[in-house]
């Protein structure tokens, strides 16, 4: 969730950290700090600041110069926000800096048997049980003085360690964190994301769980946390460093969502085949005879990935007639699922790094099942350590509030279910009537996006309500969860997800006029299923905002979206409640791009 910036060569290395952690600000962090040296300095200095990368720079002195540092963006797990508490940790004798990504899961042990034997603390963090284990090793190398460390961790991290005696390089190591290696001309990087490295180089080496690496000014090396050499093969990542800037918007959020229609065209392009009416997916690695052989699909994503998911599977199930099912990722290892070897397990992740998605594809993979992957990041660790999969192609998203990247995972699963249904039994017909639905989709979208000033009028009417209900129906519903998160991450206003065929089984209680409701209401065959929610709401006194393909007369308002086919109108109908969370929160004056609490890339459990 954290961010890490490293730097060795000649440069001045504390501007070039400072610009690499302004990068890193969309994951969402508390406090901030950085520690410098040269080949000639005799020691580390160290700056740290709770707060904003700018409270950090108005700390740093005229006089701090160097060629090698690290610095941390930390979003608090292990004691509140404080200058003390924030990235990076120092030893008592000012010689080992660390900056941590991750959890010690054993780190209380750790501390009390540190503290028994004499070390004094100065955080409450866990991270600086690692920097006192360093500290204390009195081996050769501090290769290895970090690896005698890392035997004694239990849990996730990504570190990258300076040491006063070794100052002629950076040792890192990964373990279900994610650490990038930047490749420049006699210089190197590291970051837990490239979008602090792309202004300077776009070589890349990412780092698996259980690998480490030093880097020096002119080279590098790989190697297990056992001791053992690894290949390196660098790969150029795929955007440039004006894919992450705000383009004249004023957020990144805003940005994120006028993007969508492009962003479609991208996850499409390439794809569809039109002489056999389906679409090409070759990085799945699943040939047809394997893919008639599925008996089911499990979806597994957390939060915005899950209610992608759960659009997915209803896809899959409608296409491709074969049961399907989405559920939390953070849920799924702990119950002891059955792992069926007919089944195809699909993760889903924006940054391909979630953790609690990435464990379990490792407990799948463990126990022997296909697991394929739906990712935005080419190169992330679900990419890699998935059978195959789908790349999203959304483009860098920065706001820690998904938007297109939701879009484009949701039109990845539509092109996987037009797969397997045309290979099982979807006719030609059905598959070229999803394909003109598909090819429909950026216009559309651009169409809801003309109306933007229309929701932001009605996000505005609603600013005043304390808890809002989200309801839908089969293929509403997974829009109404997206549509509830998307309003209380950014907008912090209390709101909840139902199914409409539910709510006179509880929570028509809460209806009243205060309590505004919005629903979703495709022209399908639950058109009038839908009707009748909204007649019992209006009943009972309650305002209705409803997003629909015709004006709802029940509704006090309605925002009209474009029509697809059925099993695709999904996509558009979240479109303009993205809209509406982002005017509601504007008009509150909340921190868009960065809600409170939250942090981008959850690599923690």
């Amino acid at each position: 969730m954290c961010g890490i910036v490293g730097y060795i060569g000649k440069r001045d290395v504390a501007p070039l950290l400072l610009e690499g952690l302004q990068r890193l600000e969309y994951r969402g962090y508390d406090s901030a700090g950085v520690v410098i040296t040269s080949p000639k300095a005799t020691g580390l200095k160290m700056v740290k600041a709770k707060g904003r990368v700018r409270e950090l720079e108005a700390r740093v002195p005229k006089r701090f110069t160097g060629t090698t540092g690290i610095a941390h963006t930390r979003w608090a797990t292990h004691g509140a926000p404080s200058d003390e508490n924030a990235h990076p940790h120092m030893s008592g004798d000012e010689k080992v800096a660390v900056v941590h990504n991750g959890i010690i899961d054993n780190a209380t042990e750790l501390r009390a048997k540190l503290e028994a034997d004499g070390t004094v603390f100065l955080s409450e963090t866990d991270t600086e049980v690692l920097v006192h284990l360093i500290a204390r090793s009195e081996a050769d190398t501090l290769e290895e003085r970090v690896r005698q460390a890392l035997k004694h961790v239990e849990g996730t991290y990504g570190i990258a360690v300076l040491h006063a005696d070794f100052n002629d390089r950076i040792v890192v190591a990964r373990n279900g964190s994610p650490v990038v290696l930047g490749i420049g001309e006699k210089e190197m990087f590291v970051a837990s994301d490239v979008a602090a490295l792309v202004a300077h180089t776009r070589q890349v080496v990412t780092l698996d769980d259980g690998e480490m690496a030093t880097i020096k000014a002119d080279d590098f090396r790989t190697y297990t946390t056992e001791g053992s050499t690894t290949t390196a093969t660098p790969t150029t990542v795929e955007w440039e460093a004006e894919s992450y800037d705000m383009g004249g918007h004023d957020t990144y959020m805003h940005k994120e969502i006028s993007e969508q229609p492009e962003a479609v065209d991208r996850v499409l392009r390439g794809r569809i085949d039109d002489r056999f009416s389906t679409v090409h997916l070759g990085g799945l690695n699943l040939d047809a005879r394997e893919a008639r052989g599925i008996r089911r699909v499990k979806i597994l994503g957390c939060g915005t990935s899950y209610h992608a998911g759960q659009i997915g599977a209803q896809m899959i199930e409608e296409l491709a007639r074969i049961p399907a099912d989405a559920e939390p990722a953070s849920e799924f290892r702990y119950r002891d699922p059955v792992v069926d070897p007919d089944t195809l397990y699909v993760a889903v992740s924006q940054s391909g790094e979630t953790y609690d998605v990435l464990a379990a594809v490792q407990e799948l993979k463990r126990k022997g099942a296909r697991v394929l992957g739906v990712v935005n990041v080419v190169g992330s660790a679900i990419a890699r350590e998935t059978d195959g999969g789908v790349y999203v192609h959304a483009g860098p998203e920065v706001c820690v509030v998904s938007t297109k990247c939701f879009t484009n995972t949701v039109v990845a699963f539509g092109l996987l279910a037009l797969h397997l249904g045309r290979i099982r039994d979807l006719s030609v017909a059905d598959g070229k009537r999803i394909i003109e639905g598909l090819r429909k989709l950026p216009a559309q979208i651009t169409e809801i996006l003309k109306t933007e000033d229309e929701i932001k009028a009605l996000a505005e009417q609603y600013t005043d309500a304390k808890s809002m209900l989200f309801i839908g129906r089969v293929r509403g519903y997974p829009v109404a969860r997206e549509a509830s998160l998307k309003l209380k991450e950014v907008s912090y206003i209390h709101a909840e997800a139902y199914p409409a065929s539910e709510l006179k089984h509880g929570p028509l209680a809460l209806i009243e006029p205060a309590m505004p409701t919005v629903a979703i209401v495709p022209d399908d065959d639950l058109l009038e299923k839908n009707r009748a929610a909204l007649e019992e709401i209006k009943a009972r006194s309650g305002k209705i905002l409803a997003v629909a393909h015709q004006i709802q007369e029940k509704a006090d308002h309605t925002i009209v979206v474009p029509k697809n086919e059925d099993e695709l109108d999904p996509i558009l109908m979240g479109i303009p409640l993205q809209l509406f969370a982002y005017h509601t929160a504007l008009a509150l004056g909340r921190d868009i791009d960065k809600p409170r609490n939250l942090a981008k890339s959850v690599t923690v459990e």
